[in-house]
């Protein structure tokens, strides 16, 4: 009993979050291991433990994150907005000169003496969802102010949107519809949203043009005409739409109730069986009936944090919450419809299932985030309940 106690006080806020992030790590241990099979015989001369290791060690990694981040007080998220945010576009830029290449992509930055590869627009999503957060509460009084929405909110977005473009189109959309779904809850007229979105189609068509002048023979955009024309004639091309092919076989092999665990034959074809198609791997091994557990979590994950949100007595926590359950839900289907063949391939994660780095490190924090603003939401009505029952008491006695 004391120990369950003790175990209570150190992990706050909402448990059947707590236990939904059990839940994906335990699925991600066994997936990554399953699915890795044919990667670490391609990469890795064969030795299957290498990203079931990694992959443990990152996920503990992620969840000290989580344990640390669920105690700080969510005001110094707020607090700090605007400094990540800016840290986080210098890291942009920095990588759109100078980062590494990887799959004809500069999309990582390698820090120094350690090596570790981190995805800088990955991070730059959660810093711009706080922000957003703070912005809309901070101006709560002036958004139906044009110049003011679109300096103190709009640019970020677009200043954001502008870097990841170039070298990673999937995220940098993903990015925008996240941020006008905030703007719309944070109660931004629909009519500026609508401006905002006839903008950021200009600016794509801008830079279209301009990476085709620019970089004639190498440039992003002959990949992204390729797969968005592939998908919408329904013709398949070997080259493109190989991973996208396998993953259809190994979904379609499934069926019910799969070929039970380490049974998978297409994680020995798929390229990136263990991170952008693992839902793939995960539909063959358990069946249509595992990969709608797998969906009924993520919506679990969405109705939580509503749950949170709808605690919340105060505008910031309440946008926090509510931006970055979106950002990991929608990154979430956005996988999952790729790899059913709904959606053209994107090159996004599994949350906290895939193998990865620094997808890891940021989910971990967008959910500690998401905790600390329950723990003290939690806290708040615990005090209130007991000052009622004193109340009564008080009432009662006299």
């Amino acid at each position: 009993m004391m120990e369950r106690g003790a175990i209570r006080r150190f992990f706050r806020g909402d448990r059947y979050l707590w236990g939904l992030i059990a839940l994906f790590m335990l699925v991600s241990l066994l997936s990554v291991y399953s699915a890795s099979v044919g990667v670490a015989y391609a990469s890795h001369h064969g030795n299957t433990f290498y990203f079931l290791r990694t992959q443990f060690f990152m996920l503990f990694f992620g969840l000290l994150i989580i344990v640390v981040t669920h105690w700080i007080p969510y005001i110094k998220y707020m607090q700090f907005a605007t400094v990540g945010l800016v840290i986080s576009i210098v890291l942009l830029a920095v990588t759109l000169v100078a980062g590494v290449s990887i799959n004809e992509a500069s999309r990582w930055l390698v820090i120094p003496v350690i090596g570790l590869r981190i995805q800088t627009s990955d991070l730059a999503k959660v810093a711009l969802v706080i922000y957003l957060a703070r912005g809309l509460t901070v101006y709560k009084n002036e958004l139906t102010n044009f110049t003011v929405v679109s300096t103190k909110l709009a640019l970020p977005i677009a200043a954001v949107f502008i870097l990841v473009m170039p070298e990673n189109l999937s995220t940098a959309l993903m990015i925008a519809g996240i941020s006008l779904i905030i703007l719309f809850i944070g109660r931004v007229p629909v009519k500026f949203i609508f401006a905002y979105i006839g903008l950021g189609m200009a600016a794509i068509i801008l830079m279209v043009a301009l990476l085709l002048v620019f970089k004639k023979d190498n440039n992003r955009v002959m990949v992204w005409k390729a797969r968005i024309e592939s998908f919408f004639s329904g013709e398949s091309n070997p080259d493109q739409d190989y991973q996208a092919n396998q993953a259809k076989i190994a979904i379609s092999t499934g069926k019910l109730f799969g070929k039970l665990p380490g049974g998978s034959t297409q994680r020995n074809i798929l390229p990136q069986s263990n991170s952008d198609f693992i839902y793939a791997i995960i539909v063959e091994e358990y069946g249509l009936f595992g990969g709608t557990i797998i969906i009924l979590c993520y919506l679990a994950l969405m109705y939580r944090g509503i749950q949170i949100a709808r605690k919340c007595d105060y505008a910031f926590p309440t946008l926090m919450v509510l931006g970055l359950t979106i950002m990991i839900v929608f990154q979430a289907f956005s996988n999952m419809l790729v790899a059913v063949g709904l959606f053209p391939v994107t090159g996004q994660t599994l949350p906290m299932i895939s193998w990865g780095r620094t997808s890891v490190i940021v989910i971990s924090f967008s959910l500690g985030a998401i905790l600390s603003v329950s723990r003290v939401t939690n806290a708040r009505l615990k005090h209130e309940e007991l000052s009622e029952i004193e109340k009564t008491d008080d009432h009662i006695n006299i």
